[in-house]
């Protein structure tokens, strides 16, 4: 489920939890990933199949489903910072949870081969198997690789199966963020996994290379991601007599979108739509996501993880939802934004700044 309409929101944000509606923007993104899942599928097999006939068709489920569950992990996993660098990528973040559950799917079926190919013909319990077939864990390279992979499984299966908000609630957002941060862990069980699986039963160097690859990427992509946000949160501020601080030209502010600033500790979200400026706490309230990567839907400030809504006058989530967010004032100087850090209690109504107004005689 993600979010990207107001129709979501009211779903996300309600006090009931109903089955997930798609509407045209998720079927395009669904029917394109599923598209892009089967033609991967299908080249995989039709290439194995012709440079390698002798593999079997188990083991070439489960080298297709392997190959294809990474590379929607790194995807997954580049999402966030590439979203931060470059708002091109928000469309795929608005649904990465469908990306988050298809991965998991697909890497089930990688999982339940490889168990039933290899664990499932013996006198032991498969699962048991997976666990007491090798028991040379003290060696780093003949350690039992398929419990690194068995256990990064498990704690897919725990973000897939807690990925309605259902959970989200009543798990609380602080206990539900903790769980699904475990991602990074699973995702370096499955480079161990994939390490070690090469080194003991595949000759495959182009497997671990396209690893490394993959990793060099995330790693770039977070680096550069966090300190563009140092940057950012580090800008040198200009202060007026009444305590506004510049923010930006107006140019800068994209419509329907916002800009964050960084000031006295106060993370702000300055949106620019309909020719008004308005400021709210960048924070979102539902799960802490960042509201200044989000946009303005049906006339409210949409957050970019889960569809949260708040109207940008107020801060207070349309009725009948009762969430609220601190608002700021805002001010335009020639072509600069100013805004007063001082922050209003959350839900306090601000009227907006008219773009086409001046203030201080420009």
């Amino acid at each position: 489920m993600g979010p990207g309409d107001s129709l979501l929101a009211n779903i996300v944000m309600g006090a009931t939890y109903l089955a997930v509606l798609w509407n045209r923007q998720k079927k395009i993104y669904d029917l394109v990933l599923l598209g892009l899942v089967i033609f991967y599928l299908l080249c995989f097999v039709g290439f194995t199949s012709f440079y390698q006939p002798e593999v079997t068709p188990p083991t070439l489920i489960i080298r297709a489903t392997g190959t294809l569950a990474i590379i929607i992990l790194h995807v997954i996993l580049l999402i966030g910072p590439l979203s931060r660098l470059n708002n091109k990528f928000l469309p795929l973040l608005y649904n990465r949870r469908h990306l988050g559950v298809t991965m998991f799917l697909v890497a089930l079926v990688h999982g339940g081969f490889s168990i039933l190919q290899f664990h499932a013909f013996g006198d032991i319990n498969p699962i048991v198997s997976v666990f007491v077939s090798n028991t040379h864990y003290g060696n780093v390279m003949r350690f039992p690789f398929q419990t690194l992979g068995f256990s990064a499984l498990v704690i897919f299966f725990l973000m897939a199966s807690t990925s309605h908000d259902f959970w989200l609630h009543n798990l609380s957002p602080k206990v539900w963020k903790a769980l699904h941060m475990m991602v990074y862990l699973a995702y370096s069980l499955v480079v161990l996994h994939v390490m070690l699986g090469v080194v003991q039963l595949e000759d495959s160097p182009w497997l671990i290379g396209s690893l490394g690859v993959g990793m060099g990427l995330i790693i770039t992509t977070h680096l550069l991601s966090g300190f563009q946000s140092y940057k950012q949160d580090h800008l040198s501020i200009s202060i007026n007599q009444d305590g506004f601080v510049k923010a930006c030209h107006i140019d800068e502010i994209v419509e329907n979108r916002a800009k964050m600033v960084m000031s006295e500790g106060q993370s702000i979200a300055i949106f620019k739509y309909d020719n008004k400026l308005s400021a709210v706490n960048n924070i979102c309230k539902h799960q802490n996501g960042p509201l200044s990567e989000g946009k303005i839907i049906d006339g409210c400030i949409t957050c970019p993880w889960h569809g949260y809504q708040y109207l940008p006058e107020s801060g207070t989530s349309p009725p009948p939802f009762e969430e609220k967010i601190a608002t700021y004032q805002v001010q335009l100087v020639g072509e600069e934004v100013w805004v007063n850090p001082r922050p209003n209690a959350p839900g306090t109504p601000v009227t907006a700044c008219q773009i086409n107004q001046r203030k201080h005689g420009d």
